[in-house]
């Protein structure tokens, strides 16, 4: 287990990665030889610096991953070779686990508690879970007639393009990079300005890992030069993406000015958790909703923002919900009895307070928190933030917050609980709190979204699929099903006669 010694260690022998691209398995300057400034958001300190990349950045990690696909030294290796080299990857993450988390923490806030299980605890899984399909993904015979034989080929697609967002960022990169690897892809990956350092360090475990040059590229940089360019470029085949509605409909529209690249987007969440009655222990169900919604202080895809209670246990709901989130702990994440940390940037940071304000103009009734917190330590925290009788229609029912603000409304009956929990345009996730066994199934079914938690809320694994329905985007991440995004198929029609 891992102890605050080890983490005091960590952030005392921290090596921050150099303001360099990765291109090529080389370290490299931005081809103009411009860097960004990093902040840490627990304290407002520079935490080095990012190269700034540029179109003519892209190009080259383009061209190189092309290269490395087209000689097959990755794509035309053997899948049992390229099954060990990602088992490697993952031992090494586990080797530098405390080290890559709290890389991360520093770089994102998120609490080290946290972060050390769902960033490299995570990321290490992930790699040795697509490792074991290497050599299992098979294709298919079809049932033809006499004379006739058709087989079925999956096949890698090429370069696979990723842009991965700020609050998890070794978990989610893992999703896209190890299984684009394990089929034989190629890969130029672009990680968030505000948090790209834990990336960075993860590929150069990769390259000791034994992954070849060329194979896995990293280009730092904004979103509007660097992923525009990701977007925009005709040799790039899959674009793979988790992030705002908004950049995803940018990259729509650059798949559709370029290549017609398969573009997967895993976008935001308005997740609605549905408490009946009926379920007997309402402590448990109020610890595990707080959890849901202000651990990693909100910066969740799938948070809980929404709490849809019955109206016969509304206020004595609101009530432990209030205790269970003035009892977090908000603070230093490299504390590990912290249990929300810092916002991840100043830019966040405002967003929320100005949707707390929103919501307060909007009439619904603040329970508790509600501002900005330990402005003393020069980071960016909010206090877990409780609003009431909040309005379906209004803002805060409908918009991704993206922070600890959760808005409770009551409900009288199931058929009032589905239309109210589907009544956003997102579909990522829902919780539902029941000990009735036939409601738990009817609302699995009724409710429009990729996940469904039934008497908890997180925690899926690897093992099974993280899908958008409606607006919170396409394609799955994780699982068997997650190849499907980087892969293609390809038929053979043979004449036997």
């Amino acid at each position: 287990m891992v102890q605050q010694t080890d983490i005091d260690a960590a952030v005392r022998d921290s090596h921050i990665p150099a303001a360099k691209h990765w291109i090529g398995g080389k370290q490299v300057d931005a081809s103009d030889g411009n860097v960004m400034a990093n902040t840490s958001p627990i304290d407002g300190k520079p935490l080095g610096a990012l190269a700034r990349g540029t179109h003519e950045d892209i190009d080259r990690a383009v061209a190189s991953a092309r290269a490395a696909y087209e000689d097959g030294r990755w794509s035309g290796m053997a899948p049992a070779a390229r099954k060990k080299i990602l088992h490697r990857v993952a031992d090494l993450i586990e080797q530098h686990l405390v080290e890559l988390a709290v890389l991360g923490v520093r770089d994102n806030g998120t609490e080290i508690s946290m972060a050390l299980k769902a960033e490299p605890g995570s990321a290490s899984a992930t790699f040795r879970y697509y490792a074991e399909t290497c050599d299992k993904v098979n294709g298919d015979i079809a049932p033809t007639p006499p004379g006739t034989l058709g087989l079925v080929h999956r096949e890698s697609v090429g370069v696979v393009g990723a842009i991965v967002p700020w609050n998890f960022p070794l978990m989610i990169g893992a999703w896209k990079l190890a299984p684009a690897l394990a089929m034989g892809n190629s890969v130029v990956l672009k990680p968030a300005e505000v948090a790209s350092l834990s990336l960075l360090r993860l590929v150069e475990l990769c390259h000791e890992a034994g992954l070849p040059d060329g194979v896995l590229n990293v280009v730092t940089g904004e979103g509007r030069a660097v992923g525009e360019a990701l977007g925009l470029h005709n040799d790039v085949d899959v674009l793979l993406f988790t992030g705002s509605g908004g950049v995803g409909r940018r990259l729509l529209e650059y798949s559709a000015r370029s290549n017609l690249k398969r573009v997967y987007l895993e976008l935001g969440g308005k997740s609605a958790s549905v408490v009946f009655d009926d379920y007997g222990n309402l402590g448990k169900a109020a610890k595990v909703s707080a959890g849901g919604i202000f651990r990693d202080s909100g910066q969740v895809c799938v948070a809980g923002s929404r709490l849809l209670v019955q109206r016969s246990i509304y206020e004595p709901f609101l009530d432990a919900l209030k205790t269970e989130a003035e009892a977090m702990i908000v603070g230093n994440p490299l504390d590990l009895r912290t249990t929300a940390g810092a916002i991840a940037s100043e830019t966040q940071c405002g967003s929320i307070l100005a949707k707390i304000d929103r919501a307060q103009s909007d009439g619904a009734r603040m329970v508790t928190g509600g501002g900005r917190i330990l402005s003393e330590t020069g980071g960016t925290y909010i206090a877990p933030t409780i609003f009431a009788d909040v309005d379906p229609r209004s803002d805060l029912a409908q918009e991704e917050v993206f922070g600890p603000v959760v808005g409770v409304i009551p409900f009288d009956d199931e058929d009032q609980a589905v239309a109210l929990a589907n009544s956003t345009v997102y579909g990522l996730a829902a919780g539902v709190w029941t000990d009735n066994l036939s409601r738990a199934h009817r609302m699995v079914r009724a409710l429009k979204a990729g996940v469904v938690h039934v008497n908890t809320y997180g925690g899926p694994d690897v093992t099974v699929p993280l899908t958008g329905h409606g607006q919170s985007g396409n394609g799955s991440d994780k699982s068997m099903h997650a190849l499907e995004k980087v892969t293609k198929l390809k038929t053979a029609w043979m004449a036997l006669d």
